[in-house]
């Protein structure tokens, strides 16, 4: 009578399955190794992506004469398109529609310029001399207890600031004749941000109608969609944030023309141009506010200037803002933020207000893309759920039929 297995090899010997085969469980290190291949995909992946990146920035940054103009030119578009379309939906033609929106476009932003320029001829004089004697005031108080400065040193720190301001004035000068310089000339770019306007507001309808039919069928619906995407997208920023930056313009313009400000409208104008630089605008637009109010007008009028502000700025971005700018970009405040760090850095005063809508707009292709992938994955999901058997169906499927025998040999 043959003994069974003893104890010590039941536990060591292999299980085995149906087939009567030992089932090998996975190894540790064949584990790791398709991790690491895992990684390695994708670190490629990125590199590529970093590469391509870094190859658009420098397509862009050569191509910098015609993107600037392009890119201007389709902000301005998305402004001037609604009364273009008013107009054309009832008959006049799209050439007279596009030109005469660029006439009152023209009108309306001469007509300002007209309005403050003369408010800012004769009322800078007197903001001169209160500068100087704001600073002379400045002076004689950090002569005093506590700060207690001598002559000699506060000589030493005017003379600092002054070679500071200098060196920065040298290189923002040396900059902006630079961008001038690639650009060819800012008469140059204006005239061609001009004409792309008056050629977008007039032929833009047919572009991605003519952009479907080239690219073919598949690729020309996904652009189709995408482009109808960013322009909503665009559009509703851009209009979105016109309203909400003459908004705050109004209330602290007449909170400043209350408060007998000097230069009242035309801080006014530059609260509403920087409302569309988000957050680094509206803190810089604030302060040159405050600033004024505290050299005219001194230290009370300077501190409710900016208790206005605050209070306009929080109604602003804490009621009006997600409200008006939940629909039209859905982006969160850091990534505003760091848009529009990185646009400045790279480009400047242009790259800052560019920024945030280059960013809403890659946005929608992410977003997209991400749909994309959805869809596929319920697809693949619903192909996997025709495939199993229906609930309480106990029938086994029918095996893949065998092929037939060979036929036994006569012999």
């Amino acid at each position: 009578m043959s003994e069974g297995p003893s104890l010590t090899e039941s536990k060591t010997a292999p299980s085995a399955n149906s087939s009567g085969k030992p089932s090998a469980e996975p190894d540790r290190g064949s584990l790791l190794g398709t991790g690491g291949i895992w990684l390695a995909k994708w670190s490629a992946c990125l590199v590529v992506i970093a590469a391509g990146a870094v190859v658009i920035g420098w397509i862009i940054e050569k191509m910098w004469v015609i993107v600037l103009p392009v890119a201007l030119a389709i902000v301005v578009s998305t402004i001037l398109w609604p009364p273009t379309r008013f107009m054309t939906k009832r008959g006049v033609p799209p050439a007279a529609a596009a030109g005469l929106t660029l006439v009152m476009f023209f009108a309306i932003v001469g007509g300002i310029i007209a309005g403050i320029v003369p408010s800012v001829v004769s009322q800078m004089p007197d903001l001169a001399n209160k500068a100087t004697e704001g600073i002379n005031t400045v002076q004689e108080w950090v002569k005093g207890p506590p700060i207690n400065l001598r002559d000699e040193q506060l000589d030493n720190a005017v003379h600092a600031v002054v070679e500071r301001v200098q060196g920065s004035a040298a290189t923002i000068a040396g900059g902006v004749f630079s961008g001038v310089s690639t650009a060819g000339s800012l008469l140059v770019t204006l005239a061609l941000v001009l004409v792309l306007t008056f050629f977008f507001i007039k032929d833009g309808p047919r572009f991605v109608p003519w952009l479907h039919r080239v690219s073919g069928g598949r690729a020309g619906r996904h652009l189709e969609a995408v482009l109808g995407r960013m322009w909503d997208t665009l559009g509703g920023f851009i209009r979105t944030q016109a309203l909400v930056s003459f908004i705050d313009a109004l209330f602290i313009g007449i909170g400043l023309l209350i408060l007998g400000v000097p230069l009242a409208p035309v801080l006014a104008i530059l609260t509403f141009i920087g409302g569309f630089i988000p957050i680094v605008g509206a803190f810089v637009a604030g302060a040159l506010a405050v600033l004024v109010a505290l050299v005219a007008n001194g230290f009370t009028t300077a501190i409710i200037v900016l208790v206005l502000i605050i209070a306009v700025q929080q109604i602003e971005g804490n009621v009006l803002q997600p409200v008006l700018q939940s629909r039209s970009m859905n982006l969160h405040a850091a990534v505003v933020l760091l848009a529009v760090t990185a646009g400045s850095s790279l480009f400047g005063i242009v790259g800052a207000f560019l920024a945030v809508p280059v960013a809403a707009v890659a946005a929608v292709v992410v977003r997209y893309i991400g749909e994309q992938i959805d869809e596929r994955a319920s697809e693949g999901e619903d192909d996997e759920t025709k495939a199993l058997p229906a609930p309480g169906d106990t029938s086994v499927p029918d095996p893949k039929p065998a092929s037939p025998a060979p036929a036994a040999s006569e012999d």
